[in-house]
């Protein structure tokens, strides 16, 4: 039986305002809906961590990258439009595991 792909996402905020805690809480709606648990979703606060915004290579904050499985891809927003999340960061939704 083949596992599921994990994916590595970074979502690169600043501070806990509203539009950070939006975003961040649209990124993990999404993932529930469409990867059911098969994600590695991390928030990045860049004011408390400032070096890993030139390491990751983001240059706004509401940034959420996909670092693995394959080369980084990004989108920049508040990650309200569902169907622009799953397509522009190339997110299939998750197979369904088979038990057979």
């Amino acid at each position: 039986m083949n596992s599921p792909e994990i994916i590595e996402l970074r979502l690169h905020v600043a501070g806990q305002g509203t539009i950070s805690l939006a975003a961040f809480a649209n990124l993990k709606r999404i993932c529930a809906t469409h990867r059911a648990g098969q994600d590695q979703t991390e928030g990045i606060d860049l004011r408390k961590m400032p070096a890993l915004a030139a390491a990751d290579q983001s240059l706004v904050v509401h940034t959420l990258a996909r670092w693995l499985p394959e080369a980084s891809k990004k989108i920049i927003g508040g990650l309200c439009n569902e169907e622009r999340v799953l397509g522009g960061l190339d997110l299939q939704p998750a197979k369904p595991v088979s038990l057979s």
